[in-house]
């Protein structure tokens, strides 16, 4: 768990930083895609999933 958390740290700093930097290249959707995966075999996980499922809902219900 320590390991994963500090990966899942230093992910989310090269994500932040890549996204600074200007476009979305093919090297940073790839750190993006290996940043959501360690995060999902963390205790955030749940969180995560229950805030995504509860914006789509709400914006769902949006009626134009």
């Amino acid at each position: 768990m320590v390991i994963s958390l500090s990966v899942v740290v230093l992910l989310l700093i090269l994500v932040t930083i890549c996204m600074r930097g200007g476009g979305l290249k093919l090297s940073h959707a790839i750190l993006s895609a290996l940043l959501g995966f360690f995060l999902a075999g963390t205790s955030l996980a749940p969180t995560i999933h229950n805030s995504v499922a509860a914006t789509a809902d709400v914006v769902s219900g949006i009626r134009p």
